[in-house]
């Protein structure tokens, strides 16, 4: 019996419940919960806790863990984040080095500022049509841990939230001959190994992944899974952390969720997969007739044919399809559009899409060239030194050759232009000016950047 059908069972057996939540599955006061409030419980006999799983919760995340080929696997109901924090934290000590993606999430360097580490960067090649980050070389990680000996952790995310995937096998070869384990953010991967979808990295030799299920597969928002294959993880830590950080009252539809998903997959995913990768096929393939908006093949390692992303003014497409269309994108850039796609994707919704394309193709303005990347901001101190230091908002010409102290992002996805502890320079000026939102839908550039007071400039 799956949770879901446990709540169903349980929401009809006219049981009172002197117990949270205060709705008290009362819809016929509160009409807005109907079909949600019915099966909102806290935890009671029964019903298993999911930071302490011994029955109901730990049959789920069995059942996950042999569906993805993990070792151990933990549902999360505070997204992807949430098991990106536990991850780092559990794998490193204050002080303790930590080699990562510098487009990582910002779930990762989070997670790096309350571990107390110190963070090195992997910097793939950017694409030269869309100035995108392409994937991360075994032997660039190989070159970086021989130019950081300390590192403890590598974390590299795959595929990105343009769907460019890194050789996970091959990455996880060069750290496991080091001892070193492997955490791969996965979020935008959770269909990854199904169907004819490329590897996931969870088969494919990394220590721990976590995915959102949320974001292509048949579950609400916010549900998430923490993949362990044991080594060199300590799982029961790893589970500490996750018990510590996630919410303590997580929500029991939000886990039903999760287990439907699971189930689903385990007993229908095989041919929804099938259906949904056929109709990507198709619409590719009918996209490549498309003169002024073109579809983006990245030559890469590998690449997630889910992602749509589409080359031409984005801002101008993203308007035209929402206003004239009814289609709303996952973001826009000046160079591009990403429309992701799901499971619960079919031919028809992406051939609305495609006709959409198709009517507005012959008018769709060129996109500019991307804005030039610069190098990586000088590092001084580690980001959770430079966080606590007192400091001063300055216009961001006057933060020049200071120290920052902020996070400046480009959101989504996420993807810092500076961290605290690095020296704001040029070319981070020239991308606050000039290409703040290449890689989102953000508002414009900030008008102060708070900077570590040092007494005088670096």
């Amino acid at each position: 019996m799956t949770l879901f059908e446990k709540l169903s069972r349980y929401s009809s057996s006219g049981a009172l419940p002197m117990h949270m939540p205060g709705h008290k599955r009362n819809i016929a006061a509160f009409p807005w919960l109907a079909g949600l409030g019915e099966l909102d419980i806290t935890e009671i006999a029964g019903f298993d806790n999911l930071n302490d799983p011994e029955g109901l919760f730990s049959d789920m995340e069995k059942k996950i863990a042999r569906i993805w080929g993990a070792t151990e696997s933990i549902a999360l109901v505070n997204g992807s984040t949430v098991g990106v924090l536990a991850a780092v934290m559990s794998a490193l000590d204050e002080g303790g080095e930590l080699l990562m993606f510098r487009d990582s999430h910002r779930s990762v360097y989070h997670a790096a500022q309350l571990a107390g580490a110190v963070t090195r960067y992997l910097t793939p090649e950017a694409d030269p049509e869309l100035g995108l980050p392409l994937s991360v070389t075994p032997e660039d990680v190989a070159e970086a841990l021989e130019k950081y000996p300390r590192i403890k952790l590598v974390c590299v995310t795959s595929p990105t939230y343009d769907g460019v995937i890194s050789d996970i096998a091959g990455i996880a070869d060069v750290c496991h001959s080091r001892g070193i384990p492997l955490f791969v953010d996965e979020a935008h991967g959770a269909h990854l190994g199904f169907g004819d979808f490329p590897a996931s990295a969870v088969r494919s030799g990394a220590d721990m992944a976590v995915q959102s299920l949320h974001k292509t597969l048949p579950s609400l928002t916010q549900t998430a899974v923490l993949h362990i294959n044991t080594g060199l993880v300590d799982s029961k830590k790893v589970r500490r952390y996750v018990a510590m950080l996630q919410t303590s009252s997580p929500s029991y539809l939000l886990s039903a969720s999760i287990d439907m998903c699971a189930d689903f997959l385990a007993r229908e995913g095989g041919k929804a997969v099938r259906s949904w990768f056929d109709a990507l096929e198709d619409f590719r393939d009918a996209a490549e007739k498309l003169e002024r908006i073109r579809l983006w093949t990245p030559d890469t390692y590998s690449y997630d044919p889910s992602k749509l992303v589409l080359r031409c003014d984005g801002k101008w497409l993203e308007k035209r399809l929402r206003e004239d269309f009814g289609i709303e994108v996952e973001y826009s850039s000046p160079t591009h559009v990403l429309c992701m796609t799901g499971m619960g994707d079919t031919s028809e919704s992406l051939s609305r899409l495609l006709d959409a394309l198709t009517a507005l193709d012959s008018a769709a303005p060129a996109a500019p060239p991307p804005c030039p990347a610069g190098g990586l901001p000088e590092q001084v101190m580690p980001v959770h030194e430079a966080v606590k230091l007192p400091g001063e908002s300055v216009p961001p010409d006057a933060a020049l050759g200071r120290v920052c102290g902020e996070y400046i992002w480009a959101y989504p996805p996420g993807v810092p232009i500076i961290v605290p502890g690095e020296i704001v320079n040029e070319d981070v000026l020239r991308s606050l000016k000039g290409g703040f939102d290449l890689h989102s839908s953000a508002k414009g550039v900030p008008n102060s950047i708070f900077c570590v007071d040092l007494t005088r400039k670096i």
